[in-house]
């Protein structure tokens, strides 16, 4: 679990993709992936899902009142959307520097966070970090296909976490921070699984591990309390323990 900062007095703060926090060094992304491995084991129960009996049961409404608008963009985070706007869902790791990641984008309508492809319905921060829901840290990107691609969504999906490291990212240890696609069409899909076939190929051929990355169909996708909405806005120092691979990724064209 993370440790919450309070947000600071409202300032002006201008997003850009180059403000998004990177390890630059190898040796400090060696450091931090050893400790992240010694972790893993040391606290094997953090990394195994819970099966639907196991689940915690959760509820049939949100425990806390979910924000109307984007804190950044001014646009609302739930639907319904604008006419010609389309929804892509993805996990990788913790969901403060990953909805960063996308909110920066040019092209992109609005961002949420969120819990994700697990069993417990209306889950709370604390039991999502449990591991007894068995919910993914997610961000909901709501974009305009006439801006911006689903292809260039998952370049940068790729490109901004370590796509190989099972339950894990960097020393962020639990189901929670696994990598993972959810998409919400057949399009998607096939854009998705074309996508992670030719990145696994690039990351072994730069002698990196398999690709972890899980690739299904989206299932509901639970908000996230208000004070994890854009939380790198509210708290610009915050936490952000997202690092690539290095590895560009290239989208296939498709035959």
């Amino acid at each position: 679990m993370k440790t919450l900062s309070a947000p600071p007095p409202e300032r002006d703060w201008t997003p850009s993709v180059g403000s998004v926090e990177r390890k630059t060094t190898t040796w400090g992304c060696q450091m931090n992936d050893g400790l992240g491995r010694l972790m893993t084991m040391l606290t094997p129960e953090k990394t195994r899902m819970p099966s639907p009996e196991e689940a915690l049961p959760g509820r049939s409404e949100p425990a806390f009142e979910i924000p109307e608008r984007h804190a950044v963009l001014d646009t609302p985070i739930r639907p319904p959307f604008p006419e010609g706007i389309e929804v892509a869902y993805f996990a990788l790791g913790c969901f403060w520097g990953a909805e960063r990641l996308f909110w920066t984008i040019d092209g992109v309508y609005t961002t949420a966070a969120g819990y994700m492809n697990g069993t417990t319905p209306n889950p709370t921060y604390e039991e999502v970090c449990s591991g007894a829901t068995g919910h993914a840290e997610a961000v909901l990107v709501a974009f305009d296909p006439a801006k911006v691609s689903y292809a260039d969504l998952l370049k940068v999906f790729f490109e901004e976490h370590d796509p190989t490291q099972g339950m894990r990212q960097g020393n962020d240890v639990g189901t929670q921070y696994r990598s993972g696609i959810y998409f919400a069409n057949d399009s998607q899909k096939a854009t998705a699984e074309m996508a992670s076939a030719a990145y696994e190929k690039d990351l072994e051929t730069a002698g990196h591990a398999a690709l972890t990355t899980e690739i299904e169909p989206a299932k509901p996708f639970y908000y996230a309390e208000e004070h994890h909405q854009q939380y790198l806005h509210k708290v610009p120092n915050g936490y952000c323990g997202l690092a690539g691979t290095g590895v560009s990724c290239r989208i296939p064209t498709p035959s």
